[in-house]
């Protein structure tokens, strides 16, 4: 029953010139047996789905730290949403939708708790600094392990476009770049609606010329985005918008900076999620033999120790780190009244 062999005969009959197709991975690190049934592509999906770290990405920080309220997007809401995005463009040009969800759902997983807040702290206090990118692919080549075996074990287009979702260097896959305008599609229009319902602006005050371009309201300037891509990229070898649309998408977001992601009431709990991961790094500097023993497992013997606990923090939750804090550094009621 090789249903796999009648998938990658699609593919190669139904997408488009420019398309990765799966039967021409680059391969993995390490040689494995192909399925029978799923696609080398679909199977990275399904090994991202079930990891512990896919899994933590519902209680990390995507922009307002310890939001008050169910609706506030997450790492994983943020996630799930350019995910979709990727397929329906991915569709649309007639490219590998496999390949763009198993990037999409996996070039997060890197970040760290509180969000950028904590990347930015813990690149200041790690002597070779932090990138969420190259964690993301750590997470996935060695951090994120099972009973038989350790790393994901991806393959190289995977981990191209999770390597390179942001940044200079493009990925070398249309698939990747997919994921690349499709995370700033995402983030842009999911912060402002996050940024509204806690009334740090108001819809009437975002620039009114991006409206009357791309729409007044989370859905229609999606809409606007993804069809301009699509017009813009279908049957070529390159994605991207239009010269007028990337104009008013980088504006809204340049206005996101200064009146969201750079707001003191957005930011009100920076300096306490800062100082959280500054405690806890600082103390397992001082007592790096209390790091889990199933974690230190992970190393080889001559691993710098700063990077083995800057990984230990990074994969930690918001509620986690929280949690750690109190239990290291806030004395416990003891006695009876």
């Amino acid at each position: 029953m090789y249903i796999r062999v009648h998938i990658e005969k699609l593919e190669q009959s139904t997408l488009s010139q420019y398309a990765s197709l799966s039967q021409n991975t680059k391969g993995r690190v390490m040689e494995e047996e192909r399925c029978n049934i799923r696609t080398e592509y679909q199977r990275d999906r399904d090994r991202i789905i079930h990891s512990k770290s896919f899994r933590r990405l519902k209680h990390k920080t995507q922009v307002f730290i310890a939001p008050e309220g169910d609706h506030y997007r997450t790492r994983l809401t943020h996630t799930l949403e350019v995910a979709q995005i990727s397929r329906t463009l991915a569709r649309a040009l007639r490219l590998n939708e496999d390949l763009v969800e198993a990037i999409a759902l996996a070039h997060d997983l890197g970040h760290t708790p509180f969000g950028h807040t904590g990347e930015n702290i813990l690149d200041k206090l790690h002597p070779s600094g932090f990138n969420h990118n190259k964690q993301s692919l750590k997470v996935v080549d060695r951090l994120e392990h099972t009973e038989s075996r350790k790393g994901l074990n991806l393959t190289y287009e995977v981990r191209d476009g999770i390597l390179k979702h942001t940044g200079e260097e493009k990925p070398e896959t249309l698939e990747g770049d997919i994921v690349r305008i499709a995370d700033r599609i995402a983030y842009i229009n999911h912060d402002i609606d996050d940024a509204i319902r806690a009334n740090i602006i108001k819809i009437e005050e975002l620039p009114i010329d991006c409206i009357k371009r791309l729409g007044k309201y989370h859905g229609e300037r999606i809409n606007s985005m993804i069809v301009d891509v699509i017009k813009n990229s279908i049957d070529r070898d390159n994605i991207s918008m239009s010269e007028e649309v990337d104009f008013y998408t980088e504006k809204l977001r340049d206005f996101m900076f200064k009146r969201v992601y750079l707001n003191k009431a957005a930011k009100s709990e920076e300096d306490k999620a800062k100082y959280i991961i500054e405690q806890l790094y600082n103390y397992y500097i001082n007592n790096f033999d209390k790091l889990p023993i199933e974690h230190l497992e992970l190393y080889g013997k001559d691993e710098p120790k700063e990077d083995i606990i800057c990984d230990y923090i990074a994969g930690m939750t918001d509620r986690y780190a929280v949690n750690l804090f109190k239990k290291l550094f806030v004395p416990k009621s003891w006695g009876k009244y």
